[in-house]
């Protein structure tokens, strides 16, 4: 019998076989997971718009469906957190930031619409910094939010809500969103899985170049679950890939005769801390002995390639940034107003160079992985940061010195996932990155689920 608290802890997987057999219901493990929230949300900050009384509507909806046997789809009566930014109707979309218009949406992001349409018990929105354009939670709306492994930390972002809600164990699915590791680097610090799917996979509404939403969970079967609901098609998202009937699920597979690229030094950015070195070493060891064929991976990155796309991210800051009135500008966290300030010099040609930078970055990173079904690197070279930094640097002229081990594959569009290959000496988890040719997420997923059986063994997830 599965006692009341350890109910929150129990995967989605696990959730849904409970509910069609009737041996779990929605409604206990809705108040489980309320109950876990109540008790660790002063100290995290994760949530946004948390609304208890509609969560506890909604698993009695679920409920009902259940013993009628007509679940609305995959998750339904799953608790789930949707990032902040993922609009949902009738909700503010603040950004992050105390410059935005608290206006209510109009209308369910696709993600959103998707969830909703699964049966997915929606607990809160999940909280981000200014705008998404930071590795923390630091924000000027938001209190900054903490990481369950060590509340001095940050949890990291931008899906920074996200990752500490899922590593505290409100629920099991989260949805995050990415476009330049912000779902793999708060994955990577909370010991987690967060999946950047290839571009376009799930349709986000606005699109742009890069940006992706994902999952964040605690297992690869979570993700592949919450996976099949979400990249469902939506028509608002013009650059999203054609549907495709992936069987997300198929999980099983081995890694014998895969050829491996095992990446350690990106060729800028901060060096890598011998205790990931060490750790992300070893679990290519791991692929190796079960079979795969493991090679090195020369750096591909340049200091002209992420400076580059600096420019370009920073004169895009500065004109949204130009376009509110002077009172809500100043309501900007002060280190995004000195980033986003840094375009305001740029030149035409500075800002045209600036773009190019993230095609060349793509055919940089597509040459150098094209020979390899996986390359394994670090998800990120350092530990997470002070809860109070907005990076690793925490200094907003060097501000993706953090990145480069995960900003290509959004350039790329190719799909990669963190998830956890050990921890550091002070207890730390640290990210191992998967990432695979574009389109072939299952395939990703799959070599992911199989190292996840390999690993050393994990340690418990953080209480307090």
């Amino acid at each position: 019998m599965v006692s009341q608290t350890e109910l929150a802890d129990l995967t989605a997987v696990e959730l849904v076989a409970g509910y069609r057999s009737r041996e779990l219901s929605p409604v206990d493990v809705t108040e489980s997971v309320l109950a876990r929230i109540e008790a660790r949300e002063p100290s995290l900050h994760a949530l946004y718009e948390y609304d208890a009384a509609s969560a506890r509507s909604a698993a009695k909806e679920s409920e009902a469906r259940w013993h009628a046997g007509e679940p609305l789809g995959p998750i339904d009566g799953v608790p789930l957190t949707l990032k902040e930014n993922i609009a949902t109707r009738g909700t503010p979309v603040p950004l992050g930031t105390a410059a935005t218009a608290l206006s209510p949406a109009v209308a369910d992001a696709p993600a959103a619409a998707r969830v909703r349409e699964s049966g997915a018990v929606l607990l809160a929105k999940t909280t981000m910094p200014d705008y998404g354009m930071l590795t923390s939670g630091l924000s000027s709306f938001h209190e900054a939010s903490r990481n369950p492994w060590d509340l001095s930390r940050t949890p990291g972002g931008s899906s920074a809500g996200a990752a500490a809600a899922a590593a505290a164990g409100y629920g099991p699915l989260h949805v995050g969103t990415d476009i330049g590791g912000s779902i793999r680097l708060p994955a990577g610090w909370c010991g987690l899985v967060g999946l950047k799917p290839s571009f376009g996979r799930v349709p986000v509404d606005p699109p742009f170049l890069g940006r992706v939403a994902g999952p964040l969970t605690r297992t690869v079967a979570d993700t592949a679950l919450l996976m099949g609901v979400l990249s469902a098609p939506d028509a608002r998202d013009h650059l999203s890939l054609p549907p495709a009937a992936l069987h997300w699920t198929a999980l099983e597979g081995s890694l014998r005769g895969l050829r491996v690229g095992l990446h350690l030094d990106p060729g800028v950015g901060l060096p890598v801390s011998p205790d990931i070195l060490s750790a992300v070493t070893a679990a290519a060891q791991v692929f190796e002995a079960a079979g795969a064929v493991v090679e090195p991976v020369d750096p591909f990155l340049t200091r002209e390639l992420l400076d580059g796309l600096d420019v370009f991210w920073r004169v895009r800051a500065w004109s949204d940034l130009l376009a509110l009135p002077e009172d809500r500008r100043a309501r900007v966290l002060p280190y995004i107003a000195t980033w986003a300030s840094g375009g305001a010099a740029a030149s035409g040609v500075d800002t045209y160079r600036g773009f190019t930078c993230i095609d060349r970055m793509s055919v940089a990173a597509l040459h150098a992985t094209a020979a390899y079904d996986l390359v394994l690197s670090p998800t990120c070279a350092v530990s997470a940061p002070p809860f109070d930094h907005a990076s690793p640097t925490d200094d907003p002229q060097r501000p993706f010195e953090h990145i480069p081990f995960t900003v290509p594959y959004n350039m790329s569009g190719q799909p990669a996932v963190s998830l956890n290959c050990g921890y550091t000496s002070d207890g730390q988890p640290i990210g191992l990155q998967l990432a695979a040719p574009r389109f072939a997420d299952v395939e990703l997923l799959r070599a992911a689920a199989a190292y996840e059986q390999l690993r050393p063994q994990q340690h418990a997830w953080p209480v307090s």
